[in-house]
């Protein structure tokens, strides 16, 4: 076998040019033959005029241990090494090269390939990022430069799960931040005229993926290390393709409760959740489903979700300021278009919260989001400082028709997923490795008792996966098979004491566990008194979710029966009680 390379003996080519003045010449790119096409962005292995092989790379991979395996591939397949054997190139001339769209015939003809073509290496090695994070379901790109570094990450979110594939690990910052800066010349709405790793920019990109428009919702954090740039994957698709609320995840009530309440005009509906929790995707849904005769006028930041029938509008609103005079003026321009219905994009600021205030209280039905932990807590989210919404407006009658908070949690494949008792015989667990058998067997005993439910109907994942939901790419979702609706639900009209505490300023949650109908919850109860883990517990009693997923996601459930025994002994303390205690709920399970 050839000795370890040296690679201060690399030859660097820097230009073009000099590829065409090679003696013995350039040919064409390998990757495909020798099936490396996955190291385009670091290595490529290349025919030469005397039919040797020789490798161009990367500077700081000219001498790693990938290109002596790869000259190792050569030599093993009978093909001869080139001499000298490597050729250190920059990024963009690497990428065109690896990518064909620099060849032979093409310096032949035009000699002096610059900008453009380096700029469309850049943009297709972007576009590949892209790509390969909508066909394997990624919700977000995340492109986390390290500039101190020579290289840094690039990682998925895919099923709620922050992963990172192998086949886009230790990336060339280099290359990351000039892709970077190619992909910002397409920004729509952005502050800045380029890439600033130095300060925080958002905007929007539309590409397109397999004949779909993809839209990018760029955000930009400048962190110590380097900017980290998370991009937000969103088809823009029409009705046809939107899910409905029942293949979300929402149960038969709940669908039953949004609906009623729909049928009256005026108030707000807000959907509440964390980052990624599908709110937005509910609402298009929710939207697209209102009848032909209401004239719908969406606000958007931008339009993530193309509803036929709705007038949509985009208002790009810079990081940096304050009040936008084009996000006034459409407003003041909204007000005058005789719509019955609006949907309000995110509210997250005081300009957002004005906004609010102005088109509730105007008297067409409002539709928005805000980003909240759980249904409670949506009132003092708008009643914040940063927000701003008058709590007598929030506490008026009508005013908030409903609110839901949801969550999205991962869908066990029904093919192979394993018993829950596979946990006590021995099943290797991941989260939480060191548990013993004994401490699962106990773990499950504690479910069971907290929910009045038989164990044997929960299941768990089966990391090993099956031919339905195997990822090759990212083991750790094996086992899965998409993400469904947990979510809780209050109608304020029905709760006195809630709207009451949101008035006086109270902690909401506490002002709804002293009232009777709460403490009687039930999981097929349309007053809304089920919170989203009870939701989720009801789907793993069918074996839908696993319901370490349900801790990950809220808390564990020794805290659970923690909780149910700190609202006990508070009760107690202030008089006799009138239903069984809401923490540990006898729940009616819904099929």
């Amino acid at each position: 076998m050839p000795e370890r390379f040296d690679a201060a003996q690399a030859v660097v080519v820097s230009s073009p040019n000099e590829l065409a003045d090679m003696s013995p010449g350039f040919v064409r790119s390998l990757s495909g033959q020798f099936n490396v096409d996955a190291l385009a962005a670091r290595l490529c292995p290349v025919l030469l005029t005397d039919q040797t092989v020789a490798i161009f790379a990367l500077g700081e991979h000219v001498g790693s241990d990938q290109a002596d395996e790869l000259a190792h591939l050569i030599i093993k397949s009978g093909q001869a090494l080139a001499s000298p054997s490597r050729y250190v190139l920059a990024a963009p001339l690497l990428l065109a090269i690896a990518r064909k769209q620099i060849t032979a015939q093409s310096l032949a003809s035009q000699p002096r390939v610059h900008l453009a073509q380096s700029k469309t290496a850049l943009a297709d090695a972007f576009h590949d990022l892209v790509e390969w994070g909508v066909r394997n379901g990624a919700s977000d790109l995340h492109v986390n430069v390290r500039l101190r570094e020579p290289e840094s990450e690039v990682k998925y979110t895919i099923s709620g799960r922050y992963v990172s594939p192998e086949r886009f690990r230790r990336m060339p910052t280099s290359l990351l931040v000039d892709m970077l800066s190619v992909a910002w010349m397409d920004i729509v709405g952005g502050n800045g005229a380029v890439f600033d790793p130095t300060i925080e920019q958002q905007g929007s990109i539309i590409r397109q993926v397999e004949g779909r428009d993809i839209m990018l919702r760029w955000a930009s954090l400048s962190s110590e290390r380097g900017p980290s740039v998370c991009l937000r994957l969103l088809k823009r698709e029409g009705c046809a393709q939107l899910p409905t609320l029942e293949q979300l995840g929402y149960l038969p009530d709940q669908i039953a409760q949004i609906e009623r309440v729909m049928v009256s005009e005026g108030g707000a509906i807000v959907f509440a959740g964390t980052v990624g929790s599908g709110k937005s995707t509910t609402l298009a849904s929710l939207i697209a489903g209102l009848p032909s005769h209401r004239k719908v006028i969406t606000i958007e930041d931008p339009v993530e979700y193309l509803i036929p029938d709705a007038i949509q509008n985009t208002v790009a609103r810079n990081l940096d300021t304050a009040a936008h005079q084009d996000y006034a003026s459409k407003l003041r321009a909204l007000k005058r278009s005789a719509m019955s219905d609006v949907l309000l994009g995110e509210i997250r600021d005081q300009e957002t919260g004005r906004a609010f205030m102005d088109l509730a209280g105007s008297g067409v039905n409002v539709y928005t989001t805000v980003h909240a932990p759980c249904v409670t807590q949506v009132p003092e989210r708008l009643a914040s400082d940063f927000i701003g919404v008058s709590r007598d407006f929030l506490a008026a009658p009508g005013m908030l028709k409903l609110l839901v908070c949801q969550a999205l949690l991962p869908v066990l494949c029904p093919h192979c997923s394993l018993p829950a008792q596979a946990l006590v015989d021995g099943v290797a667990d991941h989260e939480a490795p060191c548990r013993s058998a004994g401490q699962w067997r106990d773990w499950l005993c504690l479910i069971e008792d907290l929910y009045n439910l038989p164990i044997a109907s929960f299941r768990i994942r089966n990391p090993q996966g099956c031919a339905s939901c195997i990822k090759r790419h990212v083991t750790e979702l094996n086992g899965y098979t998409g993400r469904t609706v947990v979510a809780e639900m209050i109608e304020p009209a029905l709760w006195p004491a809630f709207l009451q505490g949101i008035r006086r300023g109270a902690n909401s949650y506490s002002e709804l566990e002293r009232t009777p109908a709460r403490n009687s919850r039930s999981v097929d109860d349309s007053a809304g008194t089920r919170s989203s883990m009870e939701c989720a517990i009801a789907k793993a009693s069918h074996g839908l979710i696993d319901p370490r997923d349900i801790e990950l996601r809220f808390h564990a459930f020794e805290t659970q029966r923690r909780l149910r025994n700190l609202h006990s002994d508070s009760r107690s303390s202030t008089g006799p009680r009138t239903g069984p205690r809401p923490s540990s709920p006898r729940l009616k399970v819904v099929p």
